[in-house]
Formats: C-alpha cells, structure tokens, sequence
C-alpha cells in the first residue's frame, strides 16, 4: 500500500514539474545578458527578472561578455554596466556594432557616467539607467520597451497591403539578394528608413551591422569625418581616432537620409568609396578597405539639384544603380485604417493607455484626410488620440485633424456614391476593363475593386 501510494505522488509531482516546466515555456519572454561585475547587484536585477518570464545569464567581465554574445546567442536584450574591470559597456556596445549584432542595448550608470551614457546613446544604446533610480517596475518597462520598440520598427511595413505598396515592396524583395546601391525616393515621413532596413534584412547582410544616418543633422564641416572617420589631431577638437559611419557598417548597410544635405568635399569622398571601395578618414595617409552596401533616400528632386550645382552628377548614378518610389499615404487608401488600428494596439503595448475603437465616423475623416506628413503624421495622431480617449472610443474631436485638409483624389472619399461610381466606371474604361490596371489607377486594392463594382452592379455592363 505504502508503495503505491510513493509511486502515485510520484507521479503526481511529476505531473507537477512537467505543467510547470510547460508554463515556464509557455510564459518566456526571452533571455537577458546582464553585464555586472558586482555579483550581488546582477543577482538583486535576475530575481526581479525571472519571475515577469525573462531568462538571465551574467557576464562579470568585458571578454566573457563579448564570448557570449559572440557564439549562437538568442538574447533579446543586453543590460551592461558602463565600469567594468577590464573595459566598459559602452566599448562593448561598439564592439557589437561592428559586428552586426544588433540586440537592444541599456546601460547601467553612476551619476558621474552620464558623458559615457550619451557616448552609448549615440552608438544606439536604447536608454540608459542611473543605478540609484532603478528599481523593478522602471527595470522592466525600460526592457520591455526597448525589445518593443525593436519588434514595432520591424512590424510597420508589414501592415501594408494597398495595391500601390505592394508593387513597392516587389522590387524592395527583388533589389534584396542583389548587393547595389539603392536610391530611395519619398515625401518626408512615409518610411523610406523602414524600406531601406526591409532591403537589408532581406539581403545576405542581415547578419551584419545596419546603421542609419540622417545628412541633414551632419554639420557640413564634419560630414567627412563623421562618415569616414579621422585620426587624432587631424582638426581642432580631435581629440582621440574616431571610426566613421562606413567603419561602423563595414560588411553590412549604411543607409544615408537626405543625402542631397551632403557637403560637395563629403559627396566627392562618397563618391570614391563606392567606385573604389576604399575610403581614407580625415588625418590619415593610409587607405581603409571598406565593404558596405550603401542605400540613399531623399525628399528632394536630385536632378534639380545636379542643374544648379549643390549635387553631383556622377554621385547621383552611382548611387541611383536601382531606384524604388514609395508613394504618399493618400494614395494608399487602403493601408490607413490598418495602420491606424497597429498603432493604436501598439501604444497599448507601449504604455499600458487602452481605448476603444474607432467610430464610423472617425473612420470616414481618417479617410478623407491628405496626411501630408504620411505614415509619421498618423502613428502620432493615433497615439495622442489614444492617450485623449483615456479608455473610452476615439471619436473625431480626438483626431485634432484639420477638416480644410481632405484628400480629393481618394475614391473612398467623394461626395456621393454617384461621384464614386462614375470615377470606377472611367478608371475600368481606360484600363479596358482590366481590374488590376484599373486597381493601380484608382489607388485601391484588387478585392476593394471587386467590392466596388459589385456595390455598384458595374458588372454587368
């Protein structure tokens, strides 16, 4: 009797460890490198850690640090003191960079650390956290915020499927597998930096370092060395060697926004790179091999600027090997509603803010709207919408959109059915009836079409 009964809560326990096992699984959120080489203090930071989902490894060191993150790891973030004995958090941030390990990365400071937290701000740490202020509700929502942000910036263009952008992101694939120089073209805030991280992690460079500069903030007399780099003493100020945007990218991308911004000594610069593969920092007398895919984007028209001179002709195709146009939100009708309903889910996620859902009629004004500032202008009216709805649904008022704006040639915005209908009868006459020519003429989708005719019993004409 004694015996069956052992063997029943055996496996009884057995049982036990097994579901738990299984919600342990179930409820992982990921592993986290945390870098401290003050045992008790990373042991304090694993406990608050664990018990949310997180897996936790520790690295004391700067060269077991960068052993872990070496191999096969599947960290979705690193947590890294800015003093270490043999090194510092920031001097492995870089060293992650150059190597295109590109997992969300928060520093750890004393109050004395901030100019090194800037440093590790501006090498793409996500945030950083002063040691005295920590504790676990800000540990876990600096965490989650960062491997959010991350998964949010990847999602965007996923959410897209009017007809317009996806014949973009046909040639966004196709461009992938080949290693040329893209030229993307677009109105400001409609996504080209997005593009161009969907053209890399497409490429056989996913692996690899993707780093994003924006020409328009670089200084004219430091973009050289900003991209290219400089030795010490080779200006006033430089003070140590600094590796430039094409060492930091070396066998990955390096994706340059608002390139027509770049000073005439920066383009010639460029323009060697590409041609040669080599470049030479600022200082140097010693060429730098280099083996990065560069991917340009402008607002701009660059052959206006080749006319009157600020823009180089022979830059301009070297860059423009393959060109792709992504087209203004107005003219993608079709992705603004699932766009808007992402980014409501998304600042959700972000912040914890619910609302409702969108009334019919905050629906009809999303999309009668122009967004002239595209993509950008709507993520942030959603999100201030959600943050003024404070849980209940989001009505128009909240939208804070200037009516005088409406977008005349979006056909899910006329006046009247009338109007409506006879624009789809003309579009499908043009195209002689041909829907997906008439689809891409309309700006809608191919099933949007079907929709429309159907409603409108243009079918059996």
């Amino acid at each position: 009797m004694e015996k069956n009964r052992r063997q029943a809560e055996s496996r009884s326990q057995a049982c036990l460890d097994y579901a738990e096992t299984r919600r342990r699984k179930t409820d992982a959120k990921g592993k986290i490198l945390i870098i401290e080489d003050n045992a008790p203090y990373a042991r304090y930071l694993g406990n608050w850690l664990r018990p949310h989902g997180y897996e936790v490894e520790t690295a004391c060191h700067s060269a077991s640090a960068k052993k872990m993150l070496g191999g096969e790891n599947t960290y979705v973030c690193v947590l890294a003191d800015i003093r270490l004995p043999d090194g510092d958090g920031v001097e492995i941030l870089a060293w992650m960079r150059k190597r295109g390990i590109a997992i969300p990365y928060i520093v750890m400071t004393q109050n004395e650390d901030v100019t090194s937290a800037v440093k590790a701000m501006k090498l793409g740490a996500k945030d950083y956290l002063p040691k005295k202020m920590i504790d676990e509700h800000s540990l876990l929502k600096t965490i989650q915020d960062a491997i959010g942000e991350t998964k949010r910036r990847k999602a965007v263009i996923y959410k897209r499927n009017s007809h317009a952008y996806t014949v973009m992101m046909k040639k966004v694939k196709m461009v992938s597998a080949i290693s040329i120089s893209v030229l993307i073209t677009g109105e400001n805030g409609s996504g080209k930096e997005h593009v161009a991280q969907a053209i890399h992690e497409h490429g056989n460079r996913s692996s690899k370092p993707f780093i994003a500069v924006d020409c328009g903030t670089l200084p004219k007399e430091l973009s050289a060395s900003a991209l290219f780099g400089h030795k010490r003493g080779a200006f006033t100020g430089a003070t140590e060697d600094k590796v430039g945007f094409f060492g930091q990218a070396n066998g990955g991308t390096l994706f340059l926004d608002e390139i027509g911004n770049l000073s005439m000594e920066a383009q010639v610069m460029l323009l060697r790179a590409l041609q040669e593969q080599t470049y030479r920092p600022v200082g140097s007398e010693r060429d730098e091999h280099c083996n990065v895919r560069v991917i340009a984007a402008t607002n701009e028209d660059l052959k206006k600027a080749i006319e009157e001179g600020p823009f180089r002709q022979d830059l301009y195709y070297r860059l423009n090997e393959f060109d792709i146009h992504l087209p203004p939100l107005r003219d993608c009708p079709d992705d603004i509603l699932p766009l808007a309903e992402f980014f409501k889910e998304s600042f959700h996620e972000e912040t914890e803010c619910e609302a409702g859902g969108f009334t019919e009629e905050t629906k009809r004004l999303l999309l009668s709207y122009s967004w002239p500032g595209n993509v950008r202008e709507l993520r942030n009216c959603i999100r201030k919408a959600v943050l003024m709805a404070d849980g209940g649904e989001i009505t128009p008022d909240l939208l804070e959109l200037d009516v005088s704006l409406k977008n005349q040639n979006n056909p899910l915005t006329l006046k009247n059915g009338w109007e409506e209908r006879q624009r789809i009868l003309a579009a499908l006459e043009r195209a002689r009836w041909n829907k997906s020519k008439a689809a891409e003429l309309l700006g809608i989708s191919r099933p949007t079409l079907y929709e429309k005719i159907e409603k409108y019993d243009l079918g059996k004409l």
